[in-house]
């Protein structure tokens, strides 16, 4: 009786270990044990392929995603060319094109875009001295939990000043081409890659 309460016991934790190890995992908090709906009573995060959410409380927060290939393409080209081949707003989105790309990619604002790094004036040097080619558009949550404004008046200067284009169905900001009006004379325009 003894040994049979004994495997009954560890039959949930066996089947927990092999659902984990079964399921493929992004983001940077695993999901332990089988799926289930809504995601209750098991820690936020992680996608499997497809990009569908198995968490419910992270509402994405914790999801690095996987860029097209015709985003790994365009932050591909010339990338020995700068020093990050994109920035984007939050290290969250700063990962998932890391990982896309295997290339080197600017968190701006740390883990959720409320930190003062880097500042607007530093990030206006980092684009002068061409070191960082796009800018992703979207992401980050700013001022969350009474952080800086800075990945704010980032995202509004570079939106201010430089084309949007779209590439693979995401919006970026190409920082070597400036908006009419802007930081230099070429007309803003919209592309498609």
């Amino acid at each position: 009786m003894l040994g049979v309460a004994l495997a009954a016991g560890l039959l949930g934790p066996a089947a927990y270990s092999v659902a984990t190890v079964a399921t493929p995992h992004t983001g940077s908090i695993v999901l332990a044990g089988p799926a289930t709906s809504g995601g209750a009573g098991r820690a936020p995060g992680g996608m499997p392929p497809g990009g569908t959410s198995r968490g419910g409380a992270g509402g994405g927060l914790l999801n690095a995603s996987t860029p097209s290939a015709a985003v790994v393409q365009a932050l591909s080209a010339d990338a020995s060319s700068y020093t990050w081949v994109a920035a984007a707003v939050g290290s969250q989105n700063a990962a998932g094109l890391q990982l896309g790309t295997q290339l080197p990619v600017m968190a701006i604002g740390g883990f959720n875009g409320s930190d003062p790094s880097p500042t607007l004036a530093q990030f206006q040097e980092y684009v002068a001295a061409k070191q960082i080619h796009y800018f992703a558009a979207g992401g980050g949550f700013g001022r969350q939990n009474g952080g800086s404004r800075e990945s704010l008046s980032i995202a509004s200067w570079v939106s201010a000043n430089f084309r949007a284009v779209t590439i693979g169905g995401s919006t970026f900001y190409d920082l070597t081409q400036p908006a009419s009006g802007g930081v230099g004379s070429t007309p803003a325009a919209t592309r498609t890659a």
